[in-house]
């Protein structure tokens, strides 16, 4: 603990999941030939008209419902001027004045603990290019994801440590994956954010004079820039100066902080209203359409989880982290008896070979395979490590359990005579053993059981050859 208290709030920038650009009809994908996804509309060449992406204006607006925002049915874009390389219009299409949607919150979970984050605005805007350094021994543009659809979720100066900044981004990424409307692939730059930070003396209400921290783009570099930046503003005001208002970068190799320019205010960007497009009129209908699309949220089904179907914290929040993974589960669900079961084998075993790549899912079985698979370990036709080895087979493939156990004889050896006789014998070679079961002793009994299942090559009943063995030994 100091004696001051950091004030953070992030502004979040995410890609929605486009096809197409916002303002014309060139594509989002990533990873092309530098400059070969653009036009005339996103180059910015003179006489050019943007025309709004209408399924971009839905995913904004299902996007602020989920974050707890209201939407104003009529908002306004405005032209952001400033000059830069990568912004080749001279200006950004953003909104300012008069948003899309504002006033939201959202609950997040820190540790099992969970509080509340506010939520000032968000609003529509189109990406910058991308500055390419190094090439051939200069810079270069890449205009490919200028015009690329944005939202910006500007949130309140409500957090109050690294942690939980990275928890709110965590929490907002899992949102919006949620629901569809971005990829979360922050490798790709479709999910980064800027940190606003400042520092006061504890029990002060007054801010401090906030840096604005630029492009962290996973949450282990928000922590670490937060917390560099925390303890570089403390050493300034300890030994008397003054925080300067500007915006700065934060380098990982090194873990320091550097001043990229001063920071500039709302009228250094001279907003007016983009004089190319009309006021955006949201109807209602389209927002209650958006709604139904929200569905259940993440925090609400982790806490079902653990509520409902006895999951551990633990449990939910790695099921929870996906949309593939929660729909797999669920399927898996809808035919499976016992939910913690299913939620183990999931974590254990599915989860394993799967492969993830934004809001794509593989995964190496079918839902409906691991139905069944559970199904025969619960009827008892196959034990616990039968299973696993039913798993290995079927990956890959479209087989069913059921005729993998078939052709490799795998059912469950439950044949009591047959493993009593098993046993007997082994009563007989091992009475030293036997003697320090009846003296009590109790854990020798997983030494018989365990004999009989290598003998059987894992096919015995345990809890059978637990019974037998108890009966043969009271016997004696």
């Amino acid at each position: 603990m100091t004696e001051y208290e950091p004030v953070i709030g992030l502004e979040i920038h995410a890609q929605l999941a486009t096809a197409s650009k916002l303002f014309c009809s060139c594509s989002t994908a990533f990873g092309g030939e530098p400059n070969t996804n653009v036009c005339p509309v996103c180059l910015g060449l003179p006489g050019t008209l943007p025309v709004l992406n209408e399924k971009a204006v839905r995913l904004a607006v299902r996007a602020a419902l989920a974050l707890g925002a209201s939407i104003n049915g009529t908002s306004l874009f405005a032209r952001k001027n400033y000059f830069y390389p990568d912004l080749p219009k001279g200006y950004q299409i953003s909104q300012y004045e008069e948003p899309f949607s504002q006033h939201g919150k959202l609950s997040v979970d820190l540790d099992g603990s969970v509080f509340e984050a506010g939520i000032t605005r968000v609003h529509m805007e189109e990406d910058a290019g991308k500055n390419v350094h190094g090439v051939q021994g200069a810079s270069a543009i890449d205009l490919n994801r200028a015009g690329t659809p944005l939202i910006e979720i500007v949130g309140e100066p409500d957090l109050h440590s690294s942690a939980q900044a990275a928890a709110y981004m965590r929490a907002v990424r899992e949102v919006l994956m949620s629901i569809g409307v971005n990829d979360g692939n922050m490798e790709e730059g479709s999910f980064r954010c800027d940190a606003n930070v400042s520092i006061r003396p504890r029990g002060s209400r007054e801010l401090g004079t906030r840096v604005e921290l630029k492009n962290l783009n996973s949450f282990k570099f928000v922590q670490r820039a937060i917390d560099v930046e925390v303890a570089r503003q403390t050493a300034i005001v300890d030994s008397g100066g003054k925080v300067q208002q500007e915006t700065r970068s934060f380098d990982p190799v090194t873990s320091k902080t550097a001043t990229l320019r001063s920071k500039e205010e709302a009228h250094d960007y001279r907003y007016f209203p983009e004089p190319d497009l009309p006021p955006l009129e949201i109807q209602p209908r389209l927002i209650e359409e958006e709604r139904q699309q929200v569905g259940e949220l993440p925090q609400a089904r982790r806490e079902r989880y653990q509520a409902e179907l006895g999951l551990t914290r633990a449990q939910a929040v790695t099921l929870c982290q996906h949309p593939g993974t929660i729909g797999f589960f669920e399927a898996v669900l809808a035919s499976a008896g016992d939910s913690v079961k299913a939620a183990n084998f999931v974590l254990t075993e599915v989860l394993r070979g799967a492969k993830f790549h934004g809001l794509r899912a593989e995964f190496s079985v079918t839902p409906a395979q691991v139905a069944e698979l559970l199904a025969l370990i619960d009827s008892g036709r196959i034990s616990g490590k039968q299973a696993k080895e039913v798993f290995a087979a079927m990956e890959g493939s479209a087989e069913l359990p059921s005729a993998i156990v078939e052709q490799r004889g795998l059912a469950v050896v439950s044949d009591a005579s047959a493993l009593e006789a098993l046993l007997r014998e082994l009563i007989q070679q091992n009475p030293k053993q036997v003697e320090s079961l009846r003296a009590g002793k109790k854990n020798l009994a997983g030494f018989f059981v365990g004999q009989v299942m290598k003998a059987t090559h894992g096919s015995a009943d345990p809890k059978l050859v637990s019974e037998l063995l108890s009966r043969l030994i009271a016997e004696q």
